[in-house]
């Protein structure tokens, strides 16, 4: 009987009582081996060559180097699983969301060292991340893609496709990942595309930021959803951090509904939530789809959306980074079909129109 060996971790972070805290709560899991840790990225660099970890965990402002600047290299040079140690703060948020693009898997929030009884629901969450990591599949980078120039309010793309109903609804559900997959999907829709909701698991004070990111890369409208607001062909919708999002049916349109409910599979916003509400109020006139994600949220709201009659699908295998949230749903038989990333907003937009 063969023992899966644990995964190799080193630990990249410039204070030293952080990187005792982490050595410890990942060393404390029988399926990670701390390998090493470096207190800057030069130090780091050294230490990869020497010791070959499976996962880096990475601290995102350091002396010497930039945690940015070394992550882009690392990535072109010698891609390997990254999760980064973020501070939730907006700059926190804005850097985080770089480093996702230049390749990193995931991130957690640096841990509060002031609070020791916080630490397990913090211990659990990194070790899984870092475990995942260590599975997940790695993308070389090749720089972040260009934003859209910014004009006076959205162009409509000339080659526009001539949506002009809310009759369609697109729900998109993402996790690990997800930032830059639905990048990708938001970039490969034109500006009068049918109106999308959105739910990536992210934490409170990232969401602003992302939505801003996703909304200067995509001719669509991307904002975080307000209660109540009118769904809108041409826009894209996600809730505000730590909220859910729903769509409620009033009349002939939706509206988005966001609340501050329990956590549903442990997260908030959750995929579920938003594809129940979809399920019961679109039915088969919406659209799903589960881009790359840890765990299975989302794949039984999407089992539900194909049930009311909507057309469902999932990122494969080979384009996701985590094949966890589009894995389930495909093994659920939630999935009409399992499409490459680069795919998924064409086929998005002929699902629409057909």
């Amino acid at each position: 009987m063969s023992i899966t060996a644990p995964c190799r971790v080193l630990i990249v972070d410039d204070s030293a009582l952080v990187r005792q805290v982490l050595s410890e709560l990942l060393a404390a899991d029988a399926g990670i081996e701390v390998v090493g840790t470096a207190a800057d990225p030069l130090l780091a660099r050294e230490k990869i060559k020497r010791l070959n970890p499976d996962v880096l965990t990475l601290d995102v402002e350091m002396p010497r180097m930039d945690g940015l600047a070394f992550l882009e290299n690392l990535m072109r040079l010698h891609p390997m699983p990254v999760v980064m140690v973020s501070s939730l703060t907006e700059r926190g948020a804005d850097t985080t969301l770089q480093a996702l693009a230049l390749g990193a898997v995931d991130f957690v929030a640096k841990p509060k060292l002031d609070i020791a009884r916080g630490l397990d629901a913090y211990a659990e969450e990194i070790r899984s991340k870092v475990k995942m990591a260590a599975r997940s599949r790695v993308r070389a980078s090749v720089g972040a893609s260009r934003p859209l120039q910014p004009q006076a309010g959205k162009p409509v793309k000339s080659a526009s496709i001539g949506f002009r109903t809310t009759d369609r609804l697109i729900a998109i559900g993402a996790s690990a990942g997800g930032t830059e997959a639905l990048r990708v999907v938001l970039e490969g829709m034109p500006a009068d595309a049918p109106a999308v909701v959105l739910t990536q698991h992210l934490p409170a004070s990232f969401s602003s930021a992302f939505a801003e990111r996703l909304n200067r890369h995509s001719a669509m409208s991307v904002r975080e959803a307000t209660d109540g607001e009118a769904i809108l062909p041409g826009h894209a919708y996600l809730p505000a951090g730590g909220r859910h999002l729903r769509i409620i049916r009033d009349g002939a349109r939706w509206r988005c509904r966001v609340d501050d409910t329990a956590p549903v599979n442990l997260h908030k916003p959750a995929v579920d939530v938003l594809f129940r509400s979809v399920a019961q109020n679109a039915g088969s006139n919406a659209i799903g789809a589960i881009l790359t994600g840890m765990g299975e949220d989302g794949a039984r709201g999407l089992l539900e959306m194909r049930q009311a009659g909507a057309q469902t699908l999932v990122q494969d295998e080979a384009t996701s980074v985590v094949w966890g949230m589009p894995g389930a749903a495909f093994k659920l038989g939630a999935a009409d079909e399992q499409l490459p990333l680069e795919k998924i907003s064409e086929r998005l937009l002929a699902l629409a129109r057909s």
